[in-house]
């Protein structure tokens, strides 16, 4: 895989799927093997509905707002930790373009309302790891997130809407669902580790030769 550089000029990749496919999993994992190389830029929907966020569905203009905050949290945690570590890859669990996957109506309708087009939200990225959910293959995605609220048949719906997004993405990486869990997070992980290993002199150009 040829990464080229994405329009923030940051190394960038963005790690996200359906409810319950072992990202945040696979991101904790790998922050705590890589020292220095990479930071992990934090889930905005879970830091914010475990803090308080009202966490709502059955409202359109209430949905809408929700996903709203949640974008314009995630951008900020990226540009936060690019400030802090500059010298580093972020892994950011999940990505700004999600937000379309979870609004109310149309995918445009998201794009439009935050100013913004499909196009540039994936040129955020370098590369995208997607975690089919666990609940393609039937397995139960019930886990330690308080925040999870999604059954098994709308997991896999918002999985599907997720990846009709992102898989126009030039670099889509698909961790598909097995059975043994051992072995899609081995997957998972050396497919982070790759493409961290491939974006890594980016942040130290001066290391190169």
């Amino acid at each position: 895989m040829a990464l080229r550089p994405n329009e923030t000029g940051r190394a960038r990749i963005a790690l996200t799927g359906g409810p319950g496919g072992g990202k945040t999993t696979a991101a904790d994992l790998f922050r705590r093997e890589i020292g220095d190389v990479a930071v992990l830029v934090p889930e905005a929907a879970t830091m914010l509905f475990t803090g308080g966020f009202p966490r709502v569905s059955d409202d359109d203009g209430a949905a809408q707002a929700v996903q709203r905050a949640i974008y314009h949290v995630q951008r900020n945690l990226e540009d936060l930790q690019t400030a802090r570590y500059p010298g580093r890859v972020l892994i950011c669990d999940r990505g700004t373009v999600d937000g379309a996957a979870y609004w109310p109506g149309e995918a445009e309708g998201f794009f439009a309302d935050v100013g913004s087009t499909l196009e540039s939200e994936l040129a955020r990225y370098d590369a995208v790891i997607f975690f089919e959910t666990a609940a393609a293959g039937g397995a139960s995605i019930e886990g330690g997130n308080p925040a999870r609220i999604e059954g098994l048949a709308e997991a896999r719906a918002i999985d599907a809407r997720l990846r009709a997004l992102w898989i126009h993405h030039p670099n889509f990486v698909l961790v598909p669902h097995n059975d043994s869990f051992f072995k899609k997070l081995t997957f998972g992980l050396a497919s982070i580790e790759s493409i961290v290993g491939q974006l890594e002199p980016r942040c130290h150009p001066a290391a190169k030769g």
